[in-house]
Protein backbone atom coordinates (compact mmCIF):
# COMPACT_ATOMS: atom_id res chain seq x y z
CA UNK A 1 0.00 0.00 0.00
CA UNK A 2 1.27 3.27 -1.07
CA UNK A 3 2.28 5.74 1.73
CA UNK A 4 2.00 9.40 0.60
CA UNK A 5 3.92 12.18 1.26
CA UNK A 6 2.80 15.74 2.78
CA UNK A 7 5.13 18.04 0.80
CA UNK A 8 8.22 17.93 -0.84
CA UNK A 9 11.14 19.10 1.40
CA UNK A 10 13.79 19.46 -1.62
CA UNK A 11 14.72 18.92 -4.91
CA UNK A 12 18.29 18.36 -6.55
CA UNK A 13 18.53 18.20 -10.21
CA UNK A 14 21.97 17.43 -11.69
CA UNK A 15 23.31 18.10 -15.06
CA UNK A 16 20.64 20.42 -16.36
CA UNK A 17 21.56 21.31 -19.48
CA UNK A 18 23.74 18.86 -20.25
CA UNK A 19 26.11 19.02 -17.42
CA UNK A 20 26.84 22.75 -17.13
CA UNK A 21 24.65 23.31 -14.18
CA UNK A 22 23.42 21.74 -10.67
CA UNK A 23 19.94 22.54 -9.22
CA UNK A 24 19.40 22.50 -5.07
CA UNK A 25 16.41 23.63 -3.92
CA UNK A 26 15.13 23.63 -0.41
CA UNK A 27 11.54 24.41 -0.28
CA UNK A 28 8.86 25.62 1.91
CA UNK A 29 6.04 24.21 2.96
CA UNK A 30 3.07 26.00 1.38
CA UNK A 31 4.37 28.42 -0.89
CA UNK A 32 7.13 28.60 -3.86
CA UNK A 33 7.66 30.63 -6.78
CA UNK A 34 10.49 30.38 -9.31
CA UNK A 35 11.24 33.59 -10.75
CA UNK A 36 13.75 34.42 -13.34
CA UNK A 37 13.89 35.62 -17.03
CA UNK A 38 12.72 33.92 -19.76
CA UNK A 39 15.19 30.95 -21.20
CA UNK A 40 16.84 30.94 -17.30
CA UNK A 41 15.07 27.53 -17.17
CA UNK A 42 11.44 27.86 -14.98
CA UNK A 43 9.58 25.19 -17.03
CA UNK A 44 12.75 22.99 -17.41
CA UNK A 45 12.96 22.39 -13.92
CA UNK A 46 9.30 22.18 -13.43
CA UNK A 47 9.20 20.08 -16.24
CA UNK A 48 11.85 17.50 -14.90
CA UNK A 49 10.49 17.44 -11.54
CA UNK A 50 6.86 16.38 -12.33
CA UNK A 51 8.51 13.40 -15.39
CA UNK A 52 10.40 12.43 -12.20
CA UNK A 53 7.77 11.75 -10.25
CA UNK A 54 5.49 10.15 -12.81
CA UNK A 55 2.28 10.17 -13.61
CA UNK A 56 1.15 8.05 -10.55
CA UNK A 57 2.96 9.84 -8.38
CA UNK A 58 5.43 7.33 -7.71
CA UNK A 59 8.31 8.35 -5.73
CA UNK A 60 10.23 5.06 -5.97
CA UNK A 61 10.61 4.31 -9.37
CA UNK A 62 12.96 7.11 -10.25
CA UNK A 63 12.19 7.45 -13.77
CA UNK A 64 14.37 10.57 -14.58
CA UNK A 65 17.94 9.94 -13.92
CA UNK A 66 19.80 12.75 -11.92
CA UNK A 67 16.50 14.51 -10.51
CA UNK A 68 16.50 13.47 -6.62
CA UNK A 69 13.65 14.44 -4.03
CA UNK A 70 13.19 14.35 -0.61
CA UNK A 71 9.84 14.52 0.88
CA UNK A 72 7.87 14.96 4.12
CA UNK A 73 7.26 12.49 5.75
CA UNK A 74 10.66 10.61 4.33
CA UNK A 75 9.89 6.90 4.05
CA UNK A 76 6.75 8.37 1.78
CA UNK A 77 6.67 6.23 -1.01
CA UNK A 78 3.91 8.57 -3.52
CA UNK A 79 3.01 11.86 -4.05
CA UNK A 80 -0.44 13.05 -4.94
CA UNK A 81 0.01 16.14 -7.43
CA UNK A 82 -1.67 18.52 -10.10
CA UNK A 83 -0.14 20.37 -12.79
CA UNK A 84 -1.75 23.88 -14.11
CA UNK A 85 -0.23 25.16 -17.05
CA UNK A 86 -1.19 28.44 -19.46
CA UNK A 87 -2.86 27.63 -22.36
CA UNK A 88 -5.93 27.65 -24.37
CA UNK A 89 -5.08 26.59 -28.08
CA UNK A 90 -6.81 24.76 -30.27
CA UNK A 91 -8.06 21.03 -29.86
CA UNK A 92 -6.27 19.35 -32.44
CA UNK A 93 -6.93 16.02 -31.31
CA UNK A 94 -9.85 14.69 -33.48
CA UNK A 95 -10.16 12.02 -31.87
CA UNK A 96 -10.94 13.68 -28.75
CA UNK A 97 -13.54 15.66 -30.64
CA UNK A 98 -15.37 12.67 -31.65
CA UNK A 99 -15.10 11.30 -27.64
CA UNK A 100 -16.75 13.58 -25.83
CA UNK A 101 -18.18 16.48 -28.58
CA UNK A 102 -17.43 19.45 -31.05
CA UNK A 103 -18.37 21.86 -28.07
CA UNK A 104 -14.98 21.27 -26.90
CA UNK A 105 -12.39 23.33 -29.28
CA UNK A 106 -9.32 23.97 -26.66
CA UNK A 107 -7.23 22.43 -24.41
CA UNK A 108 -8.35 24.28 -21.79
CA UNK A 109 -11.68 23.12 -22.79
CA UNK A 110 -10.34 19.43 -22.35
CA UNK A 111 -9.15 19.99 -18.71
CA UNK A 112 -12.56 21.31 -17.73
CA UNK A 113 -14.23 17.69 -19.36
CA UNK A 114 -11.91 15.78 -17.40
CA UNK A 115 -11.90 17.91 -14.62
CA UNK A 116 -16.20 18.12 -14.60
CA UNK A 117 -15.57 14.05 -14.30
CA UNK A 118 -13.46 14.14 -11.14
CA UNK A 119 -16.04 17.03 -9.95
CA UNK A 120 -18.95 14.44 -10.28
CA UNK A 121 -17.04 11.91 -8.31
CA UNK A 122 -16.15 14.57 -5.59
CA UNK A 123 -19.59 15.15 -5.27
CA UNK A 124 -20.52 11.66 -4.57
CA UNK A 125 -17.61 10.86 -2.06
CA UNK A 126 -18.72 14.40 0.21
CA UNK A 127 -22.51 13.20 -0.54
CA UNK A 128 -21.75 9.66 0.95
CA UNK A 129 -19.32 10.88 4.00
CA UNK A 130 -22.26 13.23 5.05
CA UNK A 131 -25.27 10.57 4.58
CA UNK A 132 -22.56 8.56 6.95
CA UNK A 133 -22.67 10.94 9.50
CA UNK A 134 -26.49 11.78 9.65
CA UNK A 135 -26.81 8.89 9.81
CA UNK A 136 -24.25 8.13 13.26
CA UNK A 137 -26.80 9.55 15.50
CA UNK A 138 -24.16 12.01 17.00
CA UNK A 139 -25.16 14.99 19.05
CA UNK A 140 -22.89 16.93 16.52
CA UNK A 141 -23.93 14.75 13.19
CA UNK A 142 -25.28 18.51 12.11
CA UNK A 143 -22.24 20.34 12.20
CA UNK A 144 -20.02 17.79 11.04
CA UNK A 145 -21.94 17.27 7.76
CA UNK A 146 -22.20 20.96 7.69
CA UNK A 147 -18.07 21.05 7.64
CA UNK A 148 -18.30 18.23 4.91
CA UNK A 149 -20.10 20.15 2.41
CA UNK A 150 -18.15 23.81 3.53
CA UNK A 151 -15.63 23.49 1.02
CA UNK A 152 -17.58 23.20 -2.48
CA UNK A 153 -19.82 26.27 -0.92
CA UNK A 154 -16.42 28.18 -0.79
CA UNK A 155 -15.65 27.11 -3.98
CA UNK A 156 -18.85 28.20 -5.31
CA UNK A 157 -18.77 31.45 -3.64
CA UNK A 158 -15.68 32.38 -4.65
CA UNK A 159 -16.46 31.86 -8.66
CA UNK A 160 -19.71 33.98 -8.00
CA UNK A 161 -17.55 37.00 -6.42
CA UNK A 162 -15.06 36.30 -9.47
CA UNK A 163 -17.14 36.75 -12.15
CA UNK A 164 -19.47 39.38 -10.18
CA UNK A 165 -18.72 41.86 -12.85
CA UNK A 166 -19.57 40.17 -15.31
CA UNK A 167 -23.33 39.04 -13.85
CA UNK A 168 -22.44 35.20 -14.20
CA UNK A 169 -23.30 32.96 -11.08
CA UNK A 170 -22.72 29.47 -10.15
CA UNK A 171 -26.14 26.86 -10.72
CA UNK A 172 -26.27 25.16 -7.81
CA UNK A 173 -28.91 23.60 -8.69
CA UNK A 174 -26.79 21.64 -11.43
CA UNK A 175 -24.36 18.53 -10.42
CA UNK A 176 -21.98 19.33 -13.26
CA UNK A 177 -20.57 22.94 -13.25
CA UNK A 178 -22.76 25.15 -15.44
CA UNK A 179 -23.48 29.26 -14.59
CA UNK A 180 -26.58 31.51 -14.89
CA UNK A 181 -26.12 35.03 -16.64
CA UNK A 182 -29.45 37.01 -17.32
CA UNK A 183 -31.66 33.84 -17.43
CA UNK A 184 -29.36 32.47 -20.00
CA UNK A 185 -27.48 28.95 -18.91
CA UNK A 186 -24.07 28.60 -19.81
CA UNK A 187 -21.59 25.87 -19.59
CA UNK A 188 -17.84 26.48 -18.45
CA UNK A 189 -16.80 25.95 -22.39
CA UNK A 190 -18.82 29.05 -22.93
CA UNK A 191 -16.49 31.39 -20.25
CA UNK A 192 -13.57 33.81 -21.69
CA UNK A 193 -10.10 32.57 -21.64
CA UNK A 194 -8.99 33.94 -18.08
CA UNK A 195 -12.63 32.61 -16.60
CA UNK A 196 -11.61 28.92 -17.42
CA UNK A 197 -8.23 29.37 -16.06
CA UNK A 198 -9.22 30.28 -13.13
CA UNK A 199 -11.95 27.84 -13.12
CA UNK A 200 -9.87 25.02 -13.73
CA UNK A 201 -7.51 25.88 -10.65
CA UNK A 202 -10.19 26.32 -8.25
CA UNK A 203 -11.68 23.37 -9.35
CA UNK A 204 -8.29 21.62 -9.45
CA UNK A 205 -8.13 22.33 -5.74
CA UNK A 206 -11.36 21.50 -5.02
CA UNK A 207 -11.17 17.93 -5.95
CA UNK A 208 -8.31 17.04 -3.74
CA UNK A 209 -10.67 17.02 -0.69
CA UNK A 210 -8.45 18.43 1.92
CA UNK A 211 -5.90 16.14 1.38
CA UNK A 212 -2.22 16.54 1.29
CA UNK A 213 -0.53 17.41 -2.13
CA UNK A 214 1.81 19.63 -4.27
CA UNK A 215 0.37 21.90 -7.13
CA UNK A 216 2.56 22.72 -9.57
CA UNK A 217 1.72 25.66 -11.83
CA UNK A 218 3.90 26.74 -14.88
CA UNK A 219 2.69 30.69 -15.83
CA UNK A 220 -0.95 30.28 -14.67
CA UNK A 221 -1.21 34.01 -14.74
CA UNK A 222 -1.46 34.16 -18.69
CA UNK A 223 -4.60 34.73 -19.33
CA UNK A 224 -5.33 36.44 -15.91
CA UNK A 225 -6.77 39.88 -15.03
CA UNK A 226 -4.29 41.14 -12.70
CA UNK A 227 -6.38 41.47 -10.01
CA UNK A 228 -7.47 38.04 -10.38
CA UNK A 229 -3.18 37.41 -10.17
CA UNK A 230 -3.38 38.90 -7.27
CA UNK A 231 -5.42 36.58 -5.04
CA UNK A 232 -4.53 33.00 -7.26
CA UNK A 233 -2.08 32.23 -4.39
CA UNK A 234 -4.78 33.00 -1.18
CA UNK A 235 -8.07 31.83 -2.74
CA UNK A 236 -6.14 28.46 -3.14
CA UNK A 237 -5.07 27.97 0.18
CA UNK A 238 -8.34 29.20 0.94
CA UNK A 239 -9.65 26.02 -0.65
CA UNK A 240 -7.11 23.53 0.81
CA UNK A 241 -4.56 24.66 3.57
CA UNK A 242 -2.99 21.53 2.88
CA UNK A 243 -1.78 22.02 -0.52
CA UNK A 244 2.14 22.91 -0.95
CA UNK A 245 2.08 25.12 -4.08
CA UNK A 246 5.02 25.47 -6.44
CA UNK A 247 4.84 27.89 -9.05
CA UNK A 248 6.72 29.63 -11.73
CA UNK A 249 5.76 33.09 -13.32
CA UNK A 250 6.96 36.18 -14.69
CA UNK A 251 4.32 38.37 -13.27
CA UNK A 252 4.90 40.82 -10.39
CA UNK A 253 1.24 40.53 -9.33
CA UNK A 254 0.94 37.05 -8.22
CA UNK A 255 3.06 37.95 -5.29
CA UNK A 256 1.92 41.44 -4.30
CA UNK A 257 -0.35 39.91 -1.39
CA UNK A 258 2.49 39.25 1.10
CA UNK A 259 4.34 36.49 -1.14
CA UNK A 260 7.57 38.60 -2.01
CA UNK A 261 10.14 36.27 0.49
CA UNK A 262 8.59 33.38 -1.24
CA UNK A 263 10.00 34.03 -4.43
CA UNK A 264 13.35 31.86 -5.44
CA UNK A 265 15.30 33.24 -8.28
CA UNK A 266 17.10 30.12 -10.60
CA UNK A 267 20.06 31.68 -10.14
CA UNK A 268 19.67 31.16 -6.48
CA UNK A 269 19.47 27.80 -6.34
CA UNK A 270 21.71 27.01 -9.67
CA UNK A 271 25.81 26.15 -9.52
CA UNK A 272 27.61 26.30 -12.47
CA UNK A 273 29.63 23.30 -12.62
Amino acid sequence: MQKYADYIDSIEIESLWSGRHHVAWKLDRKVNILSGINGVGKSTILNKLIRSIGPAGDLTANMVKGVHIKVSPADATALRFDLIRSFDRPLLNADMLSEVGANLVTELDWQLFKLQRKYLDYQVNIGNRIISVLQSGRSDAAAEAQAISEPKKKFQDMLDDLFADTGKTVDRTENEIRFSQIGETLYPYQLSSGEKQMLAILLTVLIEDGRPYVLFMDEPEVSLHVEWQKRLIDLILELNENVQIILATHSPAVVMNGWIDHITEVSDITEDY
